[in-house]
């Protein structure tokens, strides 16, 4: 696997992972107080955009892995590493671009609504085209958030596999259930929530009867299956980082290097060998 080298993604992707697991706390107050919104619309409109940026740019860097990954392996094996590293960190500063404007309309038109003494954070488009801005919102978030980037992850995943197909049966075995893990994993997590959206949409354009069970349906639903896609986010971490043997070996070096520099360990291990090698000089004149 080509793991080592994707470290610059796995690095922005802890980062933008990291920001939205953040923001959790205060949309789970809100959710309690029956998504009522006390902290004011700067509040509102920040904690929006730093998770609707990172959201985006963590689903973003999960497709670029997989598109840098496969071509590592199969064109580029002979490239220079800096510009490698160039191109990635071009790669990178994009990402956060197009994550930035796709985050920067939805949160132009978030305020805080008042009304019964009851206020909340929400986005109040134009009103003679809020029904056209609320369905682009939710087309944009199923089309960048899942209609791209999944096909973009399965396809070149599977490349890769092809790919290393070619290795030991056990190493291959062991890649082949890495890659399949991290499409599973990806679309257990984003699928439903993207269904409800979609229903959502088709629920707004009329095309599903209105009734107040299917009203209060899929405001459950959309709430929930959002809640579980931001597992997808915790478990990056493990799947993307923990599972990778070069990076367990690493981490663990380094943990050990750590603990011998506190623990006198590594004065130890060198007087250790210094007292081996006089021994064997001795054993030798004795002889």
């Amino acid at each position: 696997m080509t793991g080592y080298e994707t470290h610059l993604y796995i690095f922005n992707l802890a980062i933008a992972d990291l920001c939205v697991v953040i923001t959790l706390p205060v949309w789970v107050v809100s959710l309690i107080q029956h998504n009522q919104w006390h902290m004011g619309e700067i509040t509102c409109k920040i904690t929006h955009l730093i998770f609707s940026i990172n959201l985006y740019s963590s689903i973003f860097f999960l497709a670029c892995m997989s598109v840098d990954r496969y071509l590592s392996v199969a064109y580029f094996t002979n490239s220079s590493n800096r510009k490698k590293k160039i191109i990635r960190r071009c790669i990178c500063i994009l990402v956060w671009l197009l994550a930035f404007s796709a985050s920067l309309p939805d949160t132009y038109y978030l305020k805080t609504v008042s009304s019964n003494n009851e206020t909340y954070c929400r986005p109040v488009y134009p009103e003679e085209s809020f029904k056209e801005w609320l369905i682009g919102m939710e087309l944009i978030s199923v089309v960048l958030g899942f209609l791209i980037p999944f096909p973009v992850i399965a396809v070149f995943y599977f490349l890769l596999a092809k790919t290393i197909s070619a290795s030991s049966d056990q190493e291959r075995k062991s890649n082949g259930k890495i890659i399949f893990s991290y499409v599973v994993v990806f679309l257990i997590c984003w699928l439903p929530y993207h269904i409800a959206v979609l229903l959502d949409i088709f629920y707004s354009l009329h095309f599903i009867p209105f009734s107040c069970q299917m009203e209060n349906f899929l405001y459950a639903t959309l709430h929930i299956t959002q809640c579980f896609s931001l597992v997808h986010c915790c478990v990056n971490p493990i799947l993307y980082s923990f599972i990778n043997r070069n990076y367990r070996y690493e981490l663990m070096k380094a943990f050990i290097f750590k603990y011998s520099a506190k623990t006198g360990l590594t004065k130890l291990i060198d007087a250790s060998r210094v007292s081996e090698a006089e021994y064997s000089a001795l054993e030798q004149n004795a002889k």
